[in-house]
């Protein structure tokens, strides 16, 4: 009786350590989960996303100083950049990385003549700047006071293959291929596709 008694004690005392056990096991396996999404969101950004912040009035009045956007990094290594598309790039000459619009892709030969651009002859109808442009119009004043292409510079007006021509939607406050040239594939990050910050400014970009 004395051992059956003992045997019947000590297998009580064991249930109530069960439970903090079971906590500690279910407490490990919340932390890998955690760890697991932590390490697939970085790994994912990594990749395929990448954030970066406006800085200067370039791009005005599509996107301004300050604005946090998403760029799709993987895009262009399922297709070519195609035209209106906002695209950022890095610029070795300047050690940072640039946000600009498409004007010309391969084969395109671009010419641009104060507020009037035109890529193989067309003109193209930018209805991204369409009102900041009629304003400027409006005054008797150019939109593009900054430069014209090809020009001194730049001489030859076809984009070569492997790269783009990209314009500042501020053209008359733009360091873009009229200054810097075509952009090559290799330089570009990706395209630009939501403005996250600050919240009341968030968008998909339209291209």
């Amino acid at each position: 009786m004395e051992q059956q008694f003992q045997q019947e004690h000590s297998g009580h005392s064991g249930t109530p350590q069960d439970p903090p056990k079971k906590q500690k096991n279910e407490a490990i396996e919340w932390l890998k989960a955690i760890v697991i999404a932590v390490a697939l969101v970085l790994l994912i950004r990594w990749i395929f996303f990448a954030p970066f912040i406006v800085d200067g009035p370039s791009m005005q009045p599509n996107f301004h100083t300050g604005e946090r956007i998403i760029v799709n990094k993987i895009l262009y290594d399922v297709r070519q950049p195609e035209h209106g598309e906002v695209i950022v790039f890095h610029v070795p000459s300047e050690g940072r990385d640039f946000i600009k619009r498409v004007i010309g892709v391969p084969g395109d030969t671009v010419k641009v003549e104060g507020d009037t651009i035109t890529v193989n002859g067309n003109v193209v109808d930018e209805t991204y700047i369409k009102e900041a442009v009629d304003e400027k119009h409006n005054n008797n004043e150019l939109y593009n006071t900054e430069a014209n292409f090809p020009n001194e510079q730049f001489q030859d007006g076809k984009v070569p293959e492997g790269h783009v021509f990209v314009l500042g939607d501020n053209r008359s406050n733009s360091t873009d291929s009229r200054r810097i040239g075509f952009v090559p594939f290799e330089d570009i990050v990706g395209r630009a596709d939501l403005v996250f910050w600050p919240l009341k400014d968030m968008k998909f970009v339209s291209h």
